[in-house]
């Protein structure tokens, strides 16, 4: 099974609706993919289900990631398994919930107690990992894609160790290489420390997930603007995106001239289709799926192409870095 994470420290850089439509892309083009909205906030859940369902989700207790802890957490059992929801066939959502916060302190006390071998605490840090292995099993799949809050957290560190891969989204500002620079250093603890903890692992009669968090690449998710006429401030901070992601994420050694255009970290330069994200919304589907009956007429429609010709690059960039080999249609 390939585990992809979607993270940033910084927050509004479009990492959501990025791991939403690849989710769609990847079902679109014949795969089998699971979409774990493992944020608190439960924006990619929202994405996938309208207010009256996710209300039903959550007031009927339905199978979300909390209800999958649940039991694990007030220490009356293991994990239970998952029931991913389905918007479209291939594509399978484990459903987030504003209660995973909650976990928060118990993902936090259970860290240092790794280390002496406790059980319970080797439980609790592979529960995500574990759940996502569950789930993956059930729909037949073997892609994962996690969307996770922007924070450092306790929470964050425990969705993380469940990920093979992490890609990085970004806008070009500010924010964004300052986001890196606390990224990168954490992301190399987090793999080291439990690395360190794996070694302490008592003999279990489950499969602990590696905790690899290897950097995949970054995405750059542009303002509204025109790549090739970008507003001075915004080029200059584009510019700066290579060394930073060098020096922070990827450790290698790099030549300041160093243009984004040439740099093998970059996985793809999104547009900002401004104007069909609110249809896209709307008709609760992704944009590179809008129809005229949706309001993608006139200029929308070359913009409808243009959309799926960038995630299904994308989408194929990252089956590519990860080794996933994409099944034929």
């Amino acid at each position: 099974m390939t585990t992809v994470a979607f993270f940033n420290n910084k927050g509004g850089v479009g990492k959501t609706s990025l791991v939403y439509h690849l989710a769609w892309m990847f079902a679109d083009i014949g795969q089998s993919v699971v979409a774990a909205d493992l944020d608190p906030q439960a924006n990619l859940t929202a994405m996938f289900i309208d207010e009256d369902g996710v209300e039903r989700l959550w007031n009927d207790d339905g199978s979300t990631i909390y209800r999958a802890l649940t039991p694990l957490l007030t220490g009356t059992g293991d994990v239970r398994e998952p029931e991913p929801y389905q918007p479209t066939p291939g594509l399978h959502l484990i459903t987030g919930d504003l209660r995973l916060s909650a976990a928060e302190d118990d993902l936090s006390s259970q860290w240092p107690l790794c280390l002496s071998g406790n059980e319970r605490a080797f439980r609790v840090i592979s529960a995500f990992g574990r759940v996502l292995d569950r789930a993956a099993d059930v729909v037949e799949s073997s892609l994962v894609l996690i969307d996770v809050g922007p924070n450092l957290g306790a929470l964050n560190r425990a969705a993380l160790v469940a990920a093979d891969y992490v890609v990085v989204p970004l806008a070009p500002d500010l924010y964004s290489l300052q986001g890196l620079r606390n990224l990168g250093p954490t992301l190399t603890r987090w793999r080291d420390e439990w690395k360190q903890r794996l070694d302490s692992a008592p003999e279990l009669d489950l499969r602990l997930p590696e905790g690899r968090m290897e950097p995949l690449g970054y995405v750059v998710m542009q303002h509204a603007m025109r790549l090739d006429r970008p507003v001075q401030a915004y080029a200059r901070w584009m510019e700066r995106i290579p060394s930073v992601y060098a020096e922070s994420v990827s450790k290698e050694d790099l030549e300041p001239s160093r243009d984004i255009d040439d740099d093998a970290e970059c996985l793809g330069m999104l547009k900002h289709f401004r104007s069909l994200m609110p249809y896209a919304q709307d008709a609760r589907k992704p944009m590179f799926k809008l129809t005229a009956a949706d309001g993608a007429v006139g200029g929308r429609v070359k913009a409808v192409r243009d959309c799926y010709d960038e995630f299904h690059g994308l989408a194929v960039a990252i089956a590519d870095r990860t080794g996933y080999r994409l099944r034929p249609l």
